[in-house]
């Protein structure tokens, strides 16, 4: 806050002068009269002299850690970049295809000293300047130190809250970096650790892939109300018309007629094989019939996990597979479920089957906490989130690193 006095003939033009000083949204203070000094100060009129106060722009905290997480994340998607271009390149190498010239290329690009130095350079510069000159610091109550990371910390801690990332998990990433800082230490090298942190606690994303031998058979579970059936019809059409697999739609979902017929549109519009079936041999039946293709995806009747016979129903479909044929099962849930009713949803289905998970409906909410929490909560791989009603268009492969970026308050990538 800062606090200053002006003085004038009235009032009005000691106000005047603050006004023109510190802008209009000065605050009045007090008001009193004071007398000039000097020899003939008694000959002269007496002056008025205001005291005013204007409230200093609070520093947005938040908004310099997206600036914060973005630069980080940025710097993480380069380093993958380059992983990635060192990679093709060793495989062309191994070719034997254009070797000299290969070798030339990865000894011109392959990572040195220098593009870490880089690295750290853009981590000071950038990060450094953004969050460490803005937080405020205090004194350690014990060693009577400003401590800066503290309050980093308590931003990092809200960020996630805010975000609905479960205290456990939040509370773990904070005392894991606690136990790892030592003091003084940069605030760009502890944001770097966290985003580190949680892109690995999020894992490798698990994808659908080719069987070894014969058709792969995929189910999809899920609560209703979830988009399962608008799901498997995106990743229908990518299979179909991106990767030209052959592919052959069935549907468990005999419940909801909508669904089937949905399901059988998208076939329709896709020219693939589609048929409902309404018990396991029929499965088998169907898996006989298509056994040319590449894969087989199953949708299934979406339930409460309190419904105990439908649930049996779904686990016999499934099971009377084992050993049998290759298959997937993924669990597909709304990021816009409750935390409580998506533990209860992960339990129902985790007594069934082994599953990745799948996250619908992320344009719907403004918190990605649970897909964190559900992650964590179950050890399942995550697979596929969705952010629309678009066929195919809105589907992508789950992406720790820009889903990291979100959580720890970043923009879009």
């Amino acid at each position: 806050m800062i606090i200053k006095k002006f003085q004038g003939k009235t009032e009005e033009e000691a106000m005047t002068l603050a006004q023109k000083e510190l802008g209009n949204s000065v605050v009045l203070m007090n008001v009193k009269q004071v007398k000039r000094k000097g020899l003939f100060s008694i000959l002269k009129p007496q002056m008025i002299e205001v005291t005013v106060a204007l409230e200093e722009e609070p520093v947005d905290q938040t908004a310099n850690l997206r600036s914060a997480v973005a630069a980080v994340s940025e710097i993480a998607q380069n380093q993958v970049r380059k992983e990635e271009a060192k990679k093709a390149e060793s495989a062309a190498e191994k070719s034997g295809k254009e070797s000299r010239k290969a070798e030339k290329t990865v000894a011109e690009k392959a990572p040195d000293k220098k593009d870490d130095s880089v690295i750290e350079e853009k981590l000071n510069t950038m990060i450094q300047n953004m969050l460490e000159k803005q937080i405020v610091q205090k004194e350690d109550e014990q060693t009577g130190e400003k401590n800066e990371n503290v309050e980093f910390f308590k931003l990092l801690y809200n960020v996630m809250m805010e975000n609905e990332l479960d205290e456990k998990y939040a509370n773990q990433l904070v005392d894991d970096l606690d136990r790892t800082m030592k003091p003084n230490m940069p605030i760009d090298f502890i944001l770097s650790n966290v985003y580190q942190k949680m892109v690995l606690k999020f894992g490798k994303s698990h994808t659908i892939t080719p069987a070894r031998n014969g058709p792969k058979v995929i189910y999809f579970l899920g609560p209703t109300g979830v988009g399962k059936t608008t799901t498997i019809a995106k990743l229908a059409s990518k299979l179909s018309v991106e990767q030209k697999k052959k592919i052959a739609l069935l549907t468990a979902d005999t419940y909801r007629i909508a669904a089937a017929e949905q399901l059988r549109t998208y076939a329709g519009i896709l020219e693939v094989p589609f048929r409902v079936i309404y018990t396991a041999s029929e499965i088998q039946t169907a898996i006989s019939d298509f056994k040319e293709y590449d894969y087989i995806l199953i949708d299934t009747a979406g339930h409460s996990q309190n419904n105990v016979e439908l649930h049996n129903t779904m686990k016999e479909m499934i099971c009377a597979l084992d050993d049998k044929i290759e298959k997937e099962v993924y669990l597909v849930v709304s990021a816009t479920t409750k935390y409580r009713d998506l533990l209860s949803i992960a339990d129902s289905y985790k007594e069934m089957t082994d599953y990745s998970l799948i996250f619908t409906k992320l344009d719907e909410t403004t918190t990605l906490g649970n897909l964190l929490n559900l992650k964590l909560y179950t050890g399942a791989a995550m697979s596929y989130v969705t952010c629309g009603q678009n066929v195919p268009d809105d589907i992508a492969d789950f992406n720790a690193q820009e889903t990291v970026k979100l959580l720890l308050g970043g923009g879009r990538l």
